[in-house]
């Protein structure tokens, strides 16, 4: 679950600290109550020290997700790839991973903890820091480390050698300073998860803006291109797409005989499966 795109759809402001945690929380558990696989939410900052973190945690694991990771910028944080970012103290960051690799190994049974560090964009950043930082998270309990913004493949190269732990890369395409990299090039690299984050909120922009811009020169035509597209995904209908025979096979199990009549004559879509 993106942070970007969910404080951009909830909020309608950026990736700049705007969304808060019970936001996050409560955006990752929908999600992850209709899906059938684990999902892996950002966490942004922990949303304050290290004591905070242990609630953070705490609400994540009591939503289910999978996975969430965590990051060491201060507050307000923003996009991994924007420029103005700024981290933690190194110790204060370590902190806060043993704070929520504690509640991990207290609540979370299969739950993963991704530490993540900005440390290799900031203004006075490095590799080499963000290569330390990745090492002591790994050290305080972290499942699988997160160097955010590498600039090339010879910096991809150099945290597969020298990070001590499972890694991640965040494939953010156009939107950031990190490389296209072909997957089985990650892998020999060393990575073990690729994030693709911003992958669904860029698709979204971009086709509704097309297909709203559309609209400008022949609604009607717009709008049968739009059901054209709909229509020719192996999805269903939007109303089988979005669970509502699951609502009539409720109705039909809980509620007395008298209430199916209401489909008696009534006009709409057929909601049952088929």
């Amino acid at each position: 679950m993106t942070g970007y795109g969910t404080s951009l759809s909830k909020t309608g402001y950026p990736d700049a600290g705007f969304i808060t945690m019970p936001e996050m929380i409560s955006n990752a558990a929908n999600i992850q109550e209709r899906i059938d696989v684990p999902l892996i939410a950002d966490a942004d900052n922990g949303y304050g020290n290290a004591t905070n973190v242990v609630r953070t945690v705490r609400e994540y694991i009591k939503a289910g997700v999978g996975a969430i990771h965590i990051e060491d910028q201060t507050f307000p944080k923003r996009c991994g790839h924007t420029k103005g970012r700024q981290v933690i103290p190194r110790d204060e960051a370590v902190g806060k991973i043993e704070a929520a690799a504690d509640v991990r190994d207290d609540r979370g049974e299969d739950f993963v903890l991704i530490a993540r560090t900005d440390a290799r964009g900031t203004g006075d950043g490095s590799l080499d820091e963000a290569i330390g930082r990745a090492n002591d998270f790994l050290e305080a309990g972290a499942d699988i480390a997160f160097v955010e913004g590498p600039t090339d493949e010879s910096e991809l190269e150099r945290i597969g050698q020298e990070v001590n732990g499972p890694l991640v890369y965040n494939f953010v395409g156009d939107l950031g300073s990190s490389p296209y990299v072909e997957l089985s090039v990650l892998q020999e690299l060393g990575f073990d998860l690729v994030l693709f984050p911003i992958a669904a909120t860029l698709s979204t922009i971009a086709n509704v803006y097309a297909d709203f811009s559309a609209f400008a020169e022949d609604p009607v035509a717009a709008m049968r291109a739009i059901d054209d597209t709909f229509n020719s995904q192996p999805i269903g209908s939007l109303h089988e797409f979005s669970g509502f025979p699951e609502v009539v096979e409720w109705e039909q199990q809980y509620l007395p005989d008298d209430e199916q009549e209401k489909y008696e004559g009534s006009l709409g879509d057929e909601l049952e499966s088929e």
